[in-house]
């Protein structure tokens, strides 16, 4: 297998990378991708910044030995915490993660500079996309929360209903209602887009919400040409779904952040 023809690697600790996936794979259908959802581990955004490293050099490692050409961190909390750590283990293999993508996404988008971002306990506390947003708007004004009852809520595939809505209010209203200059909602977790329209609902039509999937997939296709790693046109695209827990529920939640029914028998288990 050439360079060109590798796959590339995504891993999140769950099914909320499909998210990123679902974006990359419309970007460049040409390319083939593995994708690795840590289930038996997940959530990492409440566990401590050692186990983060430790779980994501384990899934890197996994995904390296798998022949990948390129290393997608599509976990906020992963990219946060161990991207660093990650580069320098792999390197020369290129890796990205989505914080800096996020942080794009969101100051492109504000014109206020105004900024809500939510995301995971452990993202939020490592600071990553205050550094991220500031280093590309000095001037930006930023309301944080940690909403970790979120990614229980899209892991159970419940996007929708009063106890979402309600969840969703208790995490927002206040950031929300006392910055009224506040014009961007920034997604700082993969799993957080398949709460979408509740979220949408929640903050008002007036607040775009935006997260890293489709910048990352842009950052991806680019450094992909710059690099030459590029598919070729007469290449198939192609995915391979591999957890670490309960293929069967993976696939049936999987399923919803994808946008694609994922066949149970299609999810290959395997032990980190």
């Amino acid at each position: 297998m050439s360079s060109a023809t590798a796959p590339v690697g995504i891993f999140d600790s769950g099914v909320g990378g499909l998210t990123v996936l679902q974006a990359l794979r419309h970007r460049l259908p040409r390319e083939r991708f593995i994708y690795l959802g840590d289930t038996a581990r997940l959530p990492y955004g409440t566990k401590s910044a050692e186990s983060v490293v430790r779980y994501s050099t384990q899934a890197a490692s996994f995904l390296v030995g798998c022949g990948i050409k390129y290393l997608v961190v599509a976990c906020n909390t992963a990219s946060s915490v161990a991207l660093k750590d990650l580069r320098e283990r792999f390197e020369p293999l290129p890796v990205v993660g989505v914080i800096e993508p996020g942080a794009q996404a969101a100051c492109e988008s504000s014109r206020s500079g105004h900024i809500a971002v939510i995301a995971t306990e452990g993202t939020i506390r490592g600071g990553a996309y205050q550094n991220a947003i500031a280093a590309k708007l000095p001037n930006a004004v930023l309301a944080t929360r940690a909403c970790s009852l979120f990614v229980a809520l899209a892991e159970e595939g419940w996007t929708e209903g009063e106890i979402v809505e309600g969840t969703a209010r208790r995490y927002l209203s206040d950031p929300i209602t006392e910055d009224p200059q506040i014009d961007t909602l920034l997604l700082g977790c993969t799993h957080f887009p398949v709460l979408r329209a509740t979220l949408h609902r929640v903050v008002g039509e007036r607040v775009p919400i935006v997260d890293s999937a489709h910048t990352t997939a842009a950052v991806l296709a680019a450094d992909l040409t710059a690099r030459e790693l590029h598919a070729s046109p007469t290449q198939s695209g192609s995915v391979r779904f591999l957890a670490t827990d309960s293929g069967e529920r993976f696939a049936r939640v999987g399923s919803l952040f994808l946008g694609e029914r994922v066949a149970a028998e299609e999810v290959e288990l395997v032990d980190l």
